[in-house]
């Protein structure tokens, strides 16, 4: 294992990010602590509990997978997107690099970048709504667990994207409806039954739940079944990475 080479990715990804940090860190919290007032206090308070939670409390793990996935697959996909752009890519091909450190280099920064996001914008919903972590220990594993998942699919979107404007489609046209659509401002035991079933072909539903679960106790499927399709996305994506750097698809054209 060369692990300066995987210092030397991750350090490089790590200063980029620094350099931007208002945009990558304010703006995010900003945007969640609008949902905050909007949903949690002026929505919130006219609402009546949630299987025992109050309604803004309620949304806290939703909010918080919702800013996590976005971040994730942007910052995922910008890392590597950029030497493909810049033509630098050739370079980090070419060096005695394997297939494993330059994935650990970049996935791991962007994971890295989405778990410090999370905890500032869990602590900034302390100044709006009370809430409490029953098992923080969960919570911090459900939420690695999800930074490096998707940290990771959005190393493949940034593979695939062949322009500016695709790296922005998958997180706001499909992972955005994808969480709204999850339960993240409702529970889906709230759904007609038909569109109940429907919501459980969502995977952002098994994400939120098991998330909830590790804050309040309760969800809305077993925390072993959100634990398992994670990991179940989590292996998909580790294939398809396999798969391209095998091939070379989308990164010696």
């Amino acid at each position: 294992m060369n692990l300066h080479a995987i210092r030397a990715i991750y350090v490089f990804e790590m200063s980029r990010w620094l350099r931007t940090i208002v945009q990558s860190v304010a703006a995010p919290v900003i945007t969640t602590s609008l949902y905050f007032i909007v949903f949690g206090a002026a929505i919130g308070s006219r609402m009546p509990t949630i299987e025992g939670v109050s309604y803004g409390a309620f949304i806290v793990p939703g909010l918080l997978m919702l800013s996590i996935l976005t971040e994730s697959i942007s910052n995922g996909s910008f890392g590597i997107y950029m030497p493909k752009f810049a033509g630098t890519i050739y370079e980090v091909l070419s060096a005695p690099i394997s297939t494993v450190e330059i994935v650990l280099g970049y996935v791991g920064a962007a994971a890295t970048k989405s778990v410090v996001l999370g905890l500032v914008i869990l602590a900034t919903a302390r100044l709006f709504v009370p809430y409490e972590i029953q098992q923080p220990l969960v919570m911090l594993a459900f939420l690695i667990l999800t930074s490096v998942t998707f940290s990771l699919f959005g190393f493949l979107t940034g593979i695939w994207a062949d322009g500016w404007e695709k790296l922005s489609i998958i997180p706001m046209l499909v992972i955005t409806p994808l969480t709204f659509l999850g339960g993240s401002f409702y529970s889906i035991d709230m759904l007609p039954g038909v569109w109940k079933t429907i919501a459980l072909f969502n995977p952002v539903v098994y994400l939120v739940s098991g998330f909830r679960w590790s804050f309040y106790g309760v969800s809305d499927v077993s925390v072993g079944i959100s634990l398992a399709a994670t990991l179940g996305v989590l292996g998909a994506c580790l294939i398809a990475v396999a798969w391209i750097f095998r091939t070379g698809w989308r990164l010696r054209a």
